[in-house]
């Protein structure tokens, strides 16, 4: 098969181009094609000092780049795989620091300490609490009497909640994570006005509210998952400056993501109304998951190749960075049966949503199931007519798959 014209130009991580659409047909073509392409760039226009990077579309593709650590390394050049041309080395260095930007063995020693806070019974512990949260923030949502935002009325605050209850962060404190959050990844979208030197400062803010934490803790301690984190370094827990990171990143990778999740399956149950009523029917188990997978948040993140390699055909030379976009491997006709169709009861749903497996795959991905399965258990029980009022409107970022307004009514 000839390998497919692409626009000149033409690249998956352009910000202007996700403000309006996730280009699923493009990835079509190279799945079909050209499954790992060269995507040439501008010199530095995406913060890195290099002139492009390898687009990887295929399912097989991004898990095996995912699952091989030591071949595609996230330290390197981070997971992120666009900034802009005003970031400069250090900055990105400095990211380095944050769990999602580690390569195995440093990121295996933070990531056995952390994930004691996301064990069965952790997770199991929150779950009363935020079904009532679920059904809190539903029952003010209802009580609007006409058209209203789900995205900051709904979908913002079971997420932030669950968070915040995980790390306990108390009531009063948790507008400020969620602003900071905000910040930290609105910075391609002008209509906030937020400079990359904003973003900055608000993660600076976030780690030092979250440091103030661990040293309160390791004063004394309490039970509580912070506690556990950080009160005892001798016994391989966190440092202060651990934690603040940790923080960090469970503000993004935990609040932003769910929230956009949640956003995306509600507008998928309303332009597939079959599958709401079938929903609202039958509550399947499975619709969670088909959530995540129609929606995946995180359109892409990549990988720097530490050595020469080959991939789909290609040659990767050492240095090169590779895009592993989920958004195509999710979407994949090799995995998925009538992948571009929403079926809630899709059984079995190997999708890439939560990462390709490996090191990094999603910490809190059980976390992520609950807060979306009781979240739409709460609307299906208490705003089962809830229809659109309006098209979503999208946020302008070149690796987020968000959502920052969508008008709907409680009918």
């Amino acid at each position: 098969m000839p390998c497919p014209a692409l626009p000149d130009g033409f690249d998956f991580t352009d910000p202007d181009l996700l403000h309006h659409r996730v280009p699923l047909p493009e990835f079509a073509e190279l799945r079909a094609a050209e499954p790992v392409r060269w995507i040439p760039q501008p010199a530095n226009i995406a913060g890195f000092q290099d002139e492009g990077y390898w687009a990887v579309t295929r399912h097989a593709d991004v898990r095996y780049v995912s699952t091989h650590p030591e071949i595609f390394s996230s330290t390197l050049n981070t997971a992120i795989i666009r900034f802009n041309e005003h970031m400069n080395r250090d900055s990105i260095d400095a990211q380095r620091l944050i769990l999602l930007n580690m390569d195995p063995p440093e990121h295996t020693r933070v990531r056995q300490i952390v994930q004691r806070g996301f064990t069965p019974r952790a997770i199991r512990a929150l779950e009363d609490r935020l079904r009532d949260r679920a059904q809190a923030i539903v029952a003010g949502a209802r009580a609007h009497s006409g058209p209203f935002d789900f995205v900051t009325e709904v979908a913002c605050e079971l997420p932030l909640q669950a968070i915040a209850e995980l790390i306990g962060i108390p009531q009063d404190d948790r507008v400020k994570i969620f602003e900071w959050s905000n910040k930290m990844i609105a910075y391609d979208d002008p209509e906030y006005a937020i400079t990359e030197q904003v973003g900055a400062e608000s993660a600076a803010e976030l780690i030092a509210y979250a440091m103030g934490m661990a040293a309160e803790r390791k004063q004394c301690p309490a039970h509580d998952i912070v506690s556990t984190l950080v009160a005892a370094e001798d016994e391989g827990n966190l440092n202060s400056d651990e934690f603040g990171f940790f923080v960090l990143m469970l503000s993004v990778a935990g609040n932003e993501t769910t929230r956009n999740a949640i956003t995306h399956g509600m507008h998928a149950f309303l332009t597939h109304p079959e599958q709401w009523e079938l929903y609202k029917r039958e509550r399947p188990s499975t619709a969670a998951e088909e959530i995540v997978r129609w929606a995946t948040p995180v359109n892409a993140f990549q990988r720097t190749a530490t050595q020469d390699t080959e991939l789909g055909g290609k040659l990767i030379r050492k240095g090169d960075r590779v895009g592993i976009f989920y958004a195509s491997a999710n979407h994949d006709p090799e995995v998925f049966e009538n992948p571009d169709v929403f079926d809630v009861m899709r059984d079995p749903n190997p999708h890439l949503g939560f990462g390709g497996g490996g090191p990094h795959y999603c910490l809190g991905k059980s976390l992520a199931v609950l807060e979306i399965d009781l979240i739409f258990n709460a609307i299906a029980d208490a705003m089962p007519n809830l229809t659109l009022t309006g098209d979503p409107r999208r946020l302008r970022s070149a690796w987020i798959n968000g959502v920052k307004e969508l008008q709907v009514t409680a009918g």
